[in-house]
């Protein structure tokens, strides 16, 4: 992995923290906030691809696990990766990788619609699955009260979809999909 690759997974792991810096929403009935943080990994598979998509993810948990305060409220440590978010935490390398395999794929004939589309089956729809049935299995909930919950993120996560695909076409130039696409 060259270096230009690495510095990129890290700035998108940084990226994803300053996320957290957005006031999270209680919702009350669900112990996990709606958070701006699903933005910064639906971009990191959009932007980066599958590798360095999925690796900014890793690196992210990594911060989480060490203890760094990189999720709202300034929260970190192992703790958190055995809560009711860890579901979603740990789906996140996994969506974003999935993202960007796909963008990838379509990356000669991007569309905005396209990368929507990708960014809602894996960054919305995926990580929601995992997320609620890990938080169902860990707060010992039915599954299915866990994904009823989670239809509440629904709405904030279709613009954020939204706003991957737009910001990634913006930025398209400057992607490192590009370079590959080029060189």
């Amino acid at each position: 992995m060259r270096i230009k690759e690495l510095v990129y997974a890290a700035l998108f792991a940084a990226l994803i923290a300053v996320l957290a810096l957005i006031p999270p929403v209680s919702l009350g009935f669900i112990p996990v906030p709606i958070t701006a943080q699903t933005l910064g990994v639906m971009l990191a598979g959009c932007f980066l691809g599958w590798r360095m998509g999925a690796l900014s993810l890793v690196i992210f948990l990594i911060l989480i696990a060490i203890g760094l305060p990189v999720l709202p409220g300034g929260r970190g440590g192992l703790a958190i990766l055995a809560g009711p978010t860890a579901g979603y935490l740990l789906s996140w390398p996994l969506a974003a990788g999935l993202i960007g395999w796909c963008t990838e794929a379509v990356w000669p004939k991007v569309r905005a619609w396209k990368l929507f589309v990708i960014s809602l089956i894996f960054g919305v729809l995926l990580v929601n699955l995992i997320g609620a049935s890990c938080m169902a299995w860990i707060t010992n909930t039915p599954v299915w009260a866990g994904l009823t919950g989670s239809a509440a993120f629904l709405p904030g996560d279709l613009i954020k979809a939204l706003l991957a695909a737009v910001i990634t076409m913006q930025l398209k130039p400057l992607s490192p999909l590009e370079d590959k696409r080029r060189g």
